[in-house]
């Protein structure tokens, strides 16, 4: 390599003295630029920096929440003791104080609200969504829960309760669909039930195969059976007669 003395550099263009003198400071421009782009990136990140994240793709956030987490996967709770007993379920989501919290190994499982499926030890495929919701279910599974304490009582598979108090204080009765403000909210152990509507069905309680459509449609039925009822208060006074069918608004 040729090397040109200090005396020779002082015959050498002007140009090439600050060609070489840039290349000499090349180096220290990387490093300032390097450290500009760090500064930046940092710059956009979520502070704080989010946390929570654990193996096998479980998430937990909120005092004790997963605290006794073994073998499951892909769990999320957050809230305060969400999941908390959890130790082999998986694929669940715990949203809110105490959701799923006495779950064990049951999976497939989603509650988001205070004490939402707060008893479920084992049971799968269940939603509920609202304070309360499936508050009592244990072991068993496929039911839906939508609003302020519907399905409660549940220990039973296969229904649907959408709305406040819906399917309240049924236990047993299995293939029941209630949709409304405390439709079938009296049923406890009768199936195959479907009521739509305003306190539809509202007294039932061991009546099966019985189908209202409209507010207070077989409000006061408590034990008939197979009775179709259509309209505002469509065979609201019957309580036990079974085979009924009324179409129409009650005058």
């Amino acid at each position: 390599m040729k090397i040109t003395s200090p005396d020779k550099a002082k015959d050498l263009p002007i140009p090439e003295i600050i060609s070489r003198s840039l290349w000499k400071r090349i180096p220290l421009f990387i490093a300032v630029a390097y450290f500009g782009l760090l500064v930046g990136m940092q710059a956009l990140a979520v502070t704080p920096a989010p946390d929570g994240g654990y193996s096998n793709n479980n998430t937990a956030e909120g005092t004790n929440a997963l605290q006794s987490l073994s073998n499951g996967v892909n769990n999320s709770a957050v809230g305060f003791e969400a999941l908390f007993r959890n130790t082999t379920g998986s694929s669940n989501t715990a949203i809110g104080f105490e959701t799923l919290f006495n779950n064990v190994s049951g999976n497939n499982n989603t509650a988001t609200g205070l004490d939402a499926l707060q008893k479920n030890t084992t049971g799968g495929n269940n939603t509920a969504n609202g304070v309360q919701a499936l508050f009592s279910n244990t072991i068993t599974t496929d039911s839906t829960a939508t609003g302020f304490q519907a399905l409660f009582s549940n220990v039973a598979s296969f229904n649907t309760a959408d709305g406040s108090q819906a399917l309240l204080h049924n236990t047993t009765g299995i293939d029941n669909t209630a949709i409304g403000f405390a439709a079938l909210s009296s049923n406890t152990t009768s199936f195959n039930n479907t009521a739509t509507g305003f306190k539809a069905l509202f007294s039932n309680t061991t009546g099966s195969e019985n189908t209202a459509t409209g507010a207070n449609a077989l409000l006061k039925n408590t034990s008939g059976g197979a009775n179709t009822a259509l309209g505002f208060a469509a065979l609201s006074a019957n309580t036990s007669g079974d085979d009924n069918t009324a179409i129409g608004k009650k005058r």
